[in-house]
């Protein structure tokens, strides 16, 4: 069985997830094929991921490439996360994540309208959509409130969770809007403010072409294995959201080859890509919160420090801004008040590091300009370094 130990697989990272400076891009679909897909939950991430890979990082690139062009759109998808994807890969990730997440969305909802004993029920759920659909076909583009100003249907509240402690009093609207995004019928345009908005404006879609879910997810473990492997199985049923038959039934149809980790686990690559990684130049990065270079595995022993993890983590696993140093994680970084970036290595990693992190800081700071970046996931090292 071939082996990767794990200088291997950190070679690999670098190049790519187009982290070395002679691997910079200048397109942002290129990065996104290159990573498969963009965490998207957190709008900054998005942007922040783009240009860390950009040659000429910038906000006008990843905005073109979101709100003119549309070639990277957002969908509801894998382990039911928001991810930013090129218009070559939503089809399969919308047949082999998307469909089923939405179902399960649309579900959620008519369980609590009918908990709510309004009597509002399917039909009810289906005019208040074709009702939004035709405001947004009027103006083009929305925000959800104003959505809500125009049609009442969109301002009723409903009791969730009667009964128990988690009962609340909520507002149908982004419940609504949620649901027709997540089937495909609605997308996020450009938000109202700066790009680390959240308030997105929405305008009309239409839904993707129904595909075999099994040839969907053979394709999206075809594309991951090249980005991430070698890789276990269990790496690919986490970031998918698979079921472990699913799975297993993905890496048999794609072909993947076995190979031995370092650490004694079985790992997976994509049919005959088993060369060695060249070894890359000094290289280092300042990544954001969610990036997928480092949320692209379930087990991220090999590039991240096992003591370094209650400092970059906060409790529901999501990991906060990162410091890099050839493939591996050494650091985080976070954004005072006053918009002055700072960071904190982890690692003892010498001089030419160093040097290497302060140009990539200041390679971040000049394109970021004054724009203030809160992550939405705060870890404990992110908000002390910000105080």
């Amino acid at each position: 069985m071939y082996r990767f130990d794990d200088e291997q697989r950190r070679a690999r990272l670098g190049r790519r997830h187009l982290l070395l400076p002679s691997s910079r891009t200048t397109s942002a679909v290129a990065v996104a094929d290159a990573l498969v897909a963009l965490h998207a939950t957190d709008p900054a991430t998005v942007h922040l991921s783009v240009c860390a890979r950009l040659a000429a990082p910038g906000v006008q690139a990843v905005e073109q490439a979101l709100y003119e062009d549309v070639s990277l759109v957002r969908l509801l998808s894998m382990r039911n996360t928001l991810f930013a994807m090129s218009m070559d890969v939503a089809p399969v990730v919308d047949a082999s994540n998307a469909r089923a997440v939405a179902a399960k969305e649309r579900q959620g909802l008519l369980k609590h309208l009918r908990e709510d004993g309004k009597g509002l029920d399917e039909r009810w759920l289906a005019e208040t959509e074709q009702q939004t659909l035709a405001v947004l076909s009027a103006r083009d583009r929305a925000t959800g409130n104003e959505l809500s100003a125009e049609l009442p249907a969109l301002r009723t509240k409903i009791t969730v969770f009667p009964g128990t402690r988690q009962e609340a009093v909520q507002g149908i609207a982004s419940r609504v809007i949620r649901v027709l995004a997540a089937d495909g019928r609605i997308r996020r345009d450009r938000p109202r403010g700066s790009w680390t908005s959240s308030q997105f404006r929405w305008t009309a879609s239409e839904p993707w072409p129904a595909s075999d879910p099994a040839e969907a997810r053979t394709e999206v473990a075809r594309r991951w294995l090249h980005s991430y492997g070698p890789a276990t199985e269990e790496d690919l049923k986490w970031w998918t959201g698979w079921g472990i038959r699913e799975t297993r039934a993905a890496l048999v149809a794609v072909g993947a080859e076995e190979v031995l980790l370092d650490s004694g686990a079985v790992g997976w690559v994509a049919p005959g890509d088993l060369l060695a990684e060249p070894s890359p130049e000094p290289w280092a990065a300042l990544l954001p919160g969610l990036d997928p270079s480092a949320m692209g595995w379930a087990d991220r022993g090999f590039h991240l420090p096992t003591g370094h993890r209650a400092a970059l983590f906060d409790r529901a696993g999501n990991i906060g801004p990162t410091v890099w140093w050839n493939g591996g994680i050494v650091g985080g970084w976070a954004q005072r008040a006053d918009g002055e970036l700072v960071w904190r290595l982890l690692s003892d990693v010498g001089g030419e590091a160093s040097q290497l992190i302060e140009a990539e800081a200041a390679r971040l700071s000049a394109w970021v300009g004054g724009t203030r970046i809160t992550p939405r996931f705060r870890t404990p090292l992110e908000r002390e370094l910000a105080a």
